[in-house]
């Protein structure tokens, strides 16, 4: 990444000091998660205090472009957003932009400006934007990491893990986590599809006398959640029926393999972030998936994952740590490491 796009105005909160820091989104989970997790990154690497901030635009301004969109079009429920401005402001998705964009003016540029994911609109005007390298965005602010920033790490999943130890402690090694994703604009989870990929699932886990834990997506179809459980019902283990506590944590740090479906960059790259072999279960492309493509060829030139061929055959590799590598980069260009 470059310093040309950096504003070095801004005032760099001192080491001696804690730092605050904003995390604004939409409330939505999935893009929440990713703000989220880089501000917890930040907060590892220095004392940070973090405030999150949901935001939503009055229905009737919510499609306006960004550029026309101004603080008194937001929702009544929204947080509010005054002084004193935060050392470091950690924003996602569309709906936070026309704020990323001012926030700076607001603080008088004391306010470092993190932007995630491609903005997709004045990227110039974020003081760094911590995006997907699978994207293809350039720009000398913009910092490129493999998939997207999230919250997972090994000590968070250890740390989660007790509260699902009764459940899972007792089912047979190899424990095979299975995430499964589902529909979305590359890609589709059809029943018949999803019926084979239960029988090739099904079969690994036999063969290797081992049990599986099962998580589906909220974007899994119905006809397709239910063939799977079908057919996977009566293997040693744990499918997950939504309710409860996600253990989604407890099942990536007990699992010795982990099967994700190629459709969810975020899966792909959170399962990397374990260290454990990661097995790339195959969808139905709808479209062209150059971008995924390109991911997926990341993860496996770095050793994390491979095409499920059928056997739980383990690996060994680094695991990827890059959400605290963006979370360094990010204090670097604030002048605070």
């Amino acid at each position: 990444m470059g310093q040309a796009g950096v504003d070095r105005r801004v005032t760099a909160p001192s080491s001696s000091r804690v730092l605050t820091i904003w995390v604004v989104s939409d409330g939505r989970a999935g893009i929440e998660n990713q703000a989220l997790g880089l501000a917890e990154a930040v907060e590892r690497l220095t004392p940070a205090e973090i405030a999150v901030k949901h935001i939503r635009w009055r229905p009737l301004f919510d499609r306006l472009p960004s550029a026309f969109k101004t603080p008194a079009m937001l929702a009544p429920t929204s947080d509010p957003l005054t002084a004193p401005w935060p050392d470091l402001w950690i924003a996602t998705g569309r709906a936070t932009l026309p704020l990323s964009t001012r926030v700076k003016a607001w603080s008088q540029n004391r306010t470092f400006v993190v932007q995630t994911q491609d903005p997709r609109w004045a990227t110039e005007r974020y003081d760094m934007v911590v995006a997907p390298a699978h994207d293809g965005l350039s720009g000398d602010n913009v910092f490129e990491i493999t998939g997207s920033p999230h919250r997972i790490t090994p000590e968070r999943i250890a740390q989660a893990a007790p509260a699902f130890a009764d459940h899972i402690a007792p089912l047979p090694h190899p424990r095979v986590a299975v995430l499964i994703g589902g529909r979305s604009k590359a890609f589709d989870l059809t029943e018949a599809h999803a019926a084979d990929l239960a029988d090739q699932i099904a079969d690994a886990v036999r063969a290797s006398g081992g049990s599986l834990m099962l998580t589906f997506s909220r974007r899994t179809p119905d006809a397709a959640k239910a063939v799977m459980m079908a057919r996977l019902s009566d293997l040693p283990g744990w499918i997950w029926d939504g309710t409860g506590d996600n253990p989604l944590f407890g099942f990536l740090h007990f699992a010795d393999d982990i099967l994700v479906t190629e459709d969810s960059a975020n899966m792909a790259a959170e399962a990397a972030s374990t260290g454990k072999p990661v097995h790339v279960l195959p969808m139905i492309a709808l479209k062209s998936g150059d971008k995924f493509a390109r991911l997926h060829d990341d993860l496996a030139e770095r050793g994390a994952t491979r095409p499920f061929d059928g056997t739980l055959d383990g690996w060994t590799y680094a695991p990827l740590a890059e959400t605290e590598r963006a979370a360094r980069a990010v204090l670097e260009a604030m002048g605070t490491r």
